[in-house]
């Protein structure tokens, strides 16, 4: 009997089903999430007008009578941020932790008057940023993440080799639209697949550099500023992404893996080391640290994080939606001396490509047009992910679980083996993974179709 002509198609399609089975909810959570925060210029206003919007005045109460006013109202509570008003027609906002949660607070910048308060932890969008980055369960979900993140990159290399056209465009290109059930679903899942594949590649990469792991190992490679930047500041072995939080975002990306430096002289503020643990006692006011990032230039939008111990720093940041206009400054809490002022001029190479993939990421970089587009991109993934259920479920045999056929005369094609080993160097946790579930097709999956098959 002749033997069938082997061939790679199968070996692909069996991953790209295994990828699907355990990408496909992370791609749906991520799409609806990215797109409730995608729009979140447009629902906060809607959603929260009476605490973000004010009358324009002509005169703006100093930014140290409105700390004094939050910390009236909250006695007890420790002021972490002050966010001036991004316009003539926005309130100020403060991030005050008080009773163990942290609160962002609403002040009319012209008047004085508390607006109100909004749990910083619960609202919608932190809710959504939160879910969207570690699932709202730390750092098990975000490695969660960046697997779901890093086996999508394998569904798109399988997705692709599956449907490249091979002499037909129709069904590749362009649906059939005069098809009918699982042909039409499979083109709609192939269509969207193909064209959406480099767009999709572009979104998960640039979200897996937020990631806790890959992330990380990313940064600290392409993230690289000159030693002799630090040279004369004062440094701590704090960095600054400990200024980032799964809900809130306060140093740009680039940032994250800079040292935070240190105020205040040795001898004068260092009591033979003990006060650094101290509480901070700035001798600089609120206002001036925002003066300092009027006289700059700083992009508005900015925020000013308070020191919290005697060699803290202040701490003024900027996320810009053009990362051209990205700022972090250290302002020396008892001088004034600004002990760093990075902008997006001194990010390296891969670092400046990062920051605009992770604005075009977020559907900031070009304003409503860049949310469309990513709009757009998670419609094709949440249709991508519906479409291939359907065919799975539609193909699936009835009492089985549809694992398509692997045959025992694959050779061990070169160039599959060089992209698969490739993706596990690059992924060190997708590497880790291919490992177990390879084992667990082969021990278990493969028992239980022999059984099957005998019976």
């Amino acid at each position: 009997m002749k033997q069938p002509t082997v061939n790679f198609y199968n070996l692909a399609w069996r991953w790209h089903f295994y990828a699907g089975l355990f990408v496909a909810p992370f791609m749906v959570m991520l799409a609806l999430t990215g797109i409730i925060y995608l729009f979140k210029p447009q629902l906060d206003p809607l959603m929260y007008g009476s605490l973000l919007n004010v009358p324009a005045g002509h005169h703006s109460v100093p930014a140290d009578d409105l700390l004094k006013r939050v910390k009236a109202a909250y006695p007890q509570g420790q002021i972490k941020q002050y966010l001036p008003p991004v316009n003539a027609e926005r309130s100020a906002q403060f991030v005050v932790l008080n009773a163990g949660n942290e609160l962002n607070v609403f002040v009319d910048p012209y008047q004085g008057d508390i607006l109100g308060e909004q749990d910083a932890k619960k609202n919608l969008q932190a809710v959504a940023r939160a879910i969207h980055g570690e699932l709202m369960i730390g750092t098990v979900g975000d490695r969660l993440i960046e697997l779901a993140a890093g086996w999508g990159v394998v569904l798109v290399v399988s997705g692709v080799f599956l449907w490249w056209p091979r002499g037909q465009a129709a069904g590749i290109l362009w649906p059939r639209l005069s098809s009918r059930g699982r042909v039409l679903w499979r083109d709609l899942h192939a269509v969207t697949g193909f064209w959406g594949a480099s767009l999709l590649l572009v979104m998960l990469l640039s979200g897996m550099t937020w990631t806790g792991f890959w992330g990380k190992q990313y940064a600290e490679v392409w993230n690289v500023f000159p030693a002799a930047m630090w040279d004369d500041v004062p440094k701590s072995d704090v960095e600054a992404r400990s200024l980032n939080t799964a809900t809130r975002q306060t140093v740009p990306w680039a940032m994250e893996n800079t040292p935070m430096p240190m105020s205040g002289d040795h001898a004068e503020h260092m009591a033979h080391g003990g006060a650094q643990a101290g509480p901070a006692a700035p001798t600089i006011s609120l206002q001036d640290v925002q003066n300092i990032a009027v006289q700059r230039k700083v992009e508005p939008g900015y925020s000013i994080t308070l020191p919290t111990t005697a060699t803290g720093v202040f701490t003024i940041a900027v996320f810009a939606d053009d990362p051209r206009n990205d700022a972090t400054l250290h302002v020396d809490q008892y001088t004034g001396d600004v002990l760093a002022d990075v902008r997006f001029a001194q990010y390296g190479t891969v670092a400046r490509a990062t920051e605009i993939g992770v604005m075009l990421h977020e559907g900031k970089m070009f304003g409503p047009l860049n949310q469309i587009i990513v709009l757009l991109i998670c419609l094709m993934i949440l249709l991508s992910a519906v479409s291939g259920g359907v065919i799975w479920w539609k193909r699936r045999p009835e009492g089985k679980f549809g694992v398509p056929p692997l045959r025992h005369d694959l050779p061990k094609w070169k160039t599959a083996m060089v992209i698969m080993f490739a993706l596990a160097v690059a992924f060190p946790l997708v590497g880790a993974s291919l490992v177990a579930v390879w084992l667990l097709d082969r021990v278990l999956l493969s028992r239980m179709t022999t059984k099957t098959q005998a019976a």
